[in-house]
């Protein structure tokens, strides 16, 4: 199911400038309805310094673009200092990011020019101690490149558990090339079963034009509601989306996000739930789910992973 009124957009998208706190250009925290995930993103420039008090949260620091120092105090009083290059841009690559456990104070100072850094969050109370700091580097960031034709796109997954252990966060970014769809076929995972783990999911998206007509970026994202949960759970996300837009998922079928013809997109993904086991387990949505079955017959789209496409 594509097609929606987006009669929900008011609720679970919040564009540029609406989410803003502080120090923060991106602020989602617990709400009413939201309580697993989030999410800060601030605009950084030399100097300066933004400064979080995380509590009960563990954070993973996500350099956006431009490179940052990051300085721990973990809930012990060890302190961690180090420095993230960073990158241009999301579309240049994977990063260094840095892992703080919940307790931590964290400090961001931007290096060598401007910086704009996201701060995933997650209240961690699965374990009874916290987990340890952790700087990990972008040689060891895993890139998989997922499906294949249109459907092709490049996930770097930093944030999730075979490379970062954590208590209850999963954080990763995908970029999908012009003209391509991502999250697809649709899926969910909002309910505890073999197959589900219940996720609250943030994106954060940016995009990036492709041609030079000085033509604004954009994408699209779609959130709709399941069978077993829409009467009392409905959900209808239909949502344009430009560089610093978010849409929240707190349930249902999410997908697909499309990158326009002429913009790449990207999107960081933050997600984290109730259940008694960090793991990212989905269910397709049926309608869609035949589109996997297709993948082996096409080829990789050759313009991934990025920069340069796969004979870089």
């Amino acid at each position: 199911m594509i097609t929606g009124t987006g009669r929900d957009n008011a609720r679970w998208v919040r564009p540029l400038g609406s989410a803003a706190a502080a120090d923060f250009a991106v602020s989602i925290t617990a709400h009413d309805g939201w309580q697993h995930t989030m999410l800060r993103v601030a605009e950084l420039i030399p100097g300066t310094v933004v400064a979080h008090e995380a509590g009960e949260e563990e954070t993973v620091v996500v350099p956006l673009s431009g490179s940052v120092r990051v300085e721990v105090v973990d809930a012990d009083g060890d302190t961690h200092d180090v420095t993230l290059p960073g990158r241009p841009d999301v579309f240049a690559g994977p990063t260094d990011v840095a892992y703080a456990p919940r307790g931590s104070r964290i400090r961001l100072t931007a290096l060598d020019g401007p910086a704009r850094v996201a701060l995933a969050g997650a209240p961690a109370h699965k374990t009874a101690e916290p987990k340890p700091f952790r700087h990990i580097t972008a040689a060891e960031v895993p890139v998989e490149l997922r499906g294949a034709g249109v459907a092709s796109r490049e996930v770097r997954g930093f944030g999730l558990p075979d490379v970062l252990d954590a208590d209850s966060i999963l954080v990763c970014e995908v970029i999908t090339p012009a003209g391509n769809w991502s999250s697809w076929p649709p899926h969910k995972h909002d309910i505890e079963t073999e197959s589900e783990t219940p996720l609250e999911e943030i994106y954060y998206f940016e995009c990036r034009a492709t041609d030079d007509r000085g033509t604004r970026p954009v994408g699209y994202q779609r959130v709709y509601g399941s069978p077993e949960h829409h009467a009392d759970r409905p959900i209808d996300v239909v949502a344009e989306v430009r560089t610093g837009d978010v849409v929240l998922v707190p349930h249902g079928w999410h997908g697909p996000s499309m990158a326009a013809p002429n913009a790449d997109l990207y999107y960081l993904n933050v997600m984290a739930g109730p259940g008694p086991v960090r793991a990212w387990r989905i269910c397709d949505d049926p309608a869609h789910a035949w589109v996997r079955d297709s993948w082996p017959q096409l080829p990789v789209d050759p313009r991934l992973p990025f920069p340069g496409g796969a004979s870089s």
